[in-house]
């Protein structure tokens, strides 16, 4: 438990070391941090299960008081690990609202945002691959 990061590092019962890891990882590791679950719908499409959460997704909001609502993720802190959508705020006494921030692994992902090239090549490949490998099966 000396060093502040240890890429070596595997896995560790002690929540304390777990919670290092994810507090002292570096942010293009902690990217990956903040995957969400993908609809049916787009599970059953591109093959995954889960995926990094980016600015221009549509998610559902499962847990807390926003639960069932709609919205498009307008940023995404990845120091924090928090998601702010658009349209779901709060109000303070005075009436000024402030954004809520929500944990990427409290929403599902309902439409992706498919501006990057870079995502959609890696999504489509794992899917590619994957009807490769039954055809082959199959044969």
């Amino acid at each position: 438990m000396k060093s502040k990061f240890s890429t070596a590092w595997t896995a560790s019962k002690q929540p304390r070391k777990q919670r290092k890891y994810l507090y002292n990882a570096p942010l293009h590791l902690k990217h990956k941090f903040l995957s969400a679950p993908l609809s049916k719908e787009l599970r059953k499409k591109y093959d995954k299960r889960n995926i990094a959460i980016k600015k221009g997704d549509e998610v559902l909001v499962m847990r807390g008081s926003f639960k069932k609502k709609k919205a498009k993720v307008s940023s995404v802190d990845i120091k924090k690990s928090r998601v702010t959508l658009e349209g779901i705020n709060r109000a303070k006494k005075d009436g000024t609202k402030f954004n809520v921030y929500f944990h990427p692994s409290k929403l599902i992902l309902q439409t992706l945002n498919l501006d990057d090239k870079k995502r959609i090549k890696r999504m489509t490949n794992k899917s590619e691959n994957k009807e490769k490998e039954n055809v082959s099966d199959k044969s």
